[in-house]
């Protein structure tokens, strides 16, 4: 690989092993690691929960996504990162991506069903506040639920 496009080293405060805590009721954590491959041309990610706790609420429990698993890429004429995403559910999306300045952005428009994720990285990038939100027109935007990402290891990038 002729190497890696400068653009790619901002994703590097990602590179590590999360907990991930969502917001929903009853709902234990999760985690998710992201690690380089192919000489740092991709981001990868593998999220799963290690087990779903009982309290964790029927309905969210049939449609929860573990293990889930995402590649990112940039394209280089315009520097924006695309993310492939699939999960357990057998759902595959692509999403739009930004990271600069603290901030993940992600989203996707998709007839009735329109998704953007908004993050803000801690200072110390030991942390992610986020949250998930949807709408069916793309105008009106509803919560989804609120996450947490705190970093248990870094790994080299």
């Amino acid at each position: 690989m002729a190497g890696r496009h400068s653009a790619l080293s901002r994703l590097d405060v990602l590179v590590g092993r999360w907990t991930v805590q969502l917001r929903v009721p009853g709902m234990g954590s999760a985690w998710t690691e992201f690690t380089w491959q192919d000489e740092g041309a991709y981001l990868h990610q593998m999220s799963d929960i290690d087990e779903m706790p009982d309290t964790v609420p029927q309905a969210w429990r049939e449609n929860a996504p573990f293990p889930t698993t995402a590649v990112i890429g940039l394209d280089d004429a315009t520097e924006q990162f695309m993310m492939l995403y699939a999960d357990a559910r057998g759902v595959h999306r692509v999403y739009q991506m930004t990271f600069a300045d603290g901030e993940w952005q992600m989203w996707r428009d998709a007839p009735g069903f329109n998704q953007r994720f908004i993050g803000t990285l801690s200072p110390d990038g030991d942390t992610v506040e986020a949250r998930w939100e949807q709408s069916k027109d793309g105008v009106t935007w509803d919560l989804d639920f609120e996450l947490t990402y705190s970093r248990i290891a870094p790994t080299s990038p």
